[in-house]
């Protein structure tokens, strides 16, 4: 009974630990990649996946377009994984999904609440394909192209799944252009006499969704395109403070537990 109270007190820990991905707002302006899918057997799927930088640096811009999915096995799932695809082109070699903040994969994501997400898990965020073709534009505002941010995508590769998991395809991106960090500094003018208020800090990113999916069907329903969805996350003053403490209280309970 004491082993199984430890166990469950360090596995409420790590989740503790577990971050939300903040908003980018500092992408090179202009920076685009882009990842080439070729059809390899015994799946035949073809297409690319472009990632460029939003306007004035905020988040991604996302534009995929998948061809020759197979007519069973769907819903198909894509992430951006934490790993290249090997020359040899086997995609297990990719590793997990990009999550820089320690998410994990369970539970799944919320679609209504992306900054919860693992930042890689873009079919959990912007929906799943339920077609043998598929098309679709939309906003991330957690995914980075500066190389310096913990999010940063450009290294790594897509796979698409299919919803047992099973790897089904996969491609490196590539650096189309690597833009130019936006350096645009905005000027306060003098007051003399009276402190001037700091003005308020704009947060979040509009992720706007739009699909477009052509073919047949494996689950014999048509594509359920993402909803417009605005994520604002709010970062709380002493939040790391709170999640150190809360997290050391869980240790040294799990610790006296023990004895």
């Amino acid at each position: 009974m004491r082993t199984q109270s430890i166990f469950s007190l360090l596995a409420v820990a790590t989740a503790v630990f577990a971050e939300d991905a903040p908003v980018v707002d500092s992408n090179p302006v202009g920076a685009q990649y882009e990842a080439l899918i070729k059809g390899k057997a015994p799946y035949e799927v073809s297409g690319s996946v472009k990632i460029a930088s939003g306007a004035a640096g905020m988040g991604v811009s996302v534009e995929i377009a998948l061809a020759n999915l197979p007519a069973e096995g769907g819903p198909f799932i894509y992430h951006i994984h934490e790993k290249s695809v090997p020359e040899d082109g086997n995609c297990t070699a990719t590793g997990a999904h990009l999550d820089p903040y320690k998410r994990g994969e369970d539970p799944a994501c919320d679609a209504t609440k992306p900054e919860s997400c693992q930042v890689g898990d873009l079919s959990g965020k912007h929906g799943k394909i339920t077609q043998t073709s598929f098309s679709a534009t939309y906003n991330d505002a957690y995914i980075a192209t500066s190389t310096d941010d913990k999010s940063f995508f450009g290294d790594k590769s897509i796979v698409v799944h299919l919803a047992n998991k099973t790897r089904i395809a996969c491609a490196n991106f590539k650096e189309l252009s690597p833009g130019a960090v936006n350096t645009t500094v905005t000027s306060v003018g003098t007051s003399y006499g009276t402190a001037l208020p700091s003005g308020s800090a704009s947060q979040g990113h509009n992720a706007t969704t739009s699909a477009t999916a052509t073919g047949g069907s494996s689950t014999g329903a048509p594509i359920q395109p993402t909803a417009s969805q605005t994520s604002s996350p709010t970062n709380t003053p002493g939040a790391a403070g709170k999640v150190a403490v809360s997290g050391a209280a869980i240790f040294a309970f799990a610790a006296a537990l023990m004895l």
